[in-house]
């Protein structure tokens, strides 16, 4: 009798189930930014090539005025 008192206090207890939804929601968010990551990482590189460039090529001229002045 105590045997059936056992297990059907095991099967009434809930406890574990909220830590399963958020292992569940944490995963789920994880691997939404991952994905965001991966379809933006190549428009960033991109980016990042064109501004290395732009600034690569510009020259930095000391005077009244100072400033970058990019090559023509």
């Amino acid at each position: 009798m105590k045997l059936f008192a056992m297990i059907k206090n095991f099967h009434n207890d809930e406890s574990g189930a909220v830590t399963v939804d958020w292992v569940v929601l944490t995963a789920a968010i994880v691997g939404l930014g991952i994905a965001v990551v991966a379809s933006v990482g190549g428009g960033v590189g991109s980016l990042g090539s064109n501004i290395s460039n732009a600034l690569s090529g510009a020259n930095v001229e000391m005077g009244t005025g100072g400033g970058i002045v990019p090559d023509s």
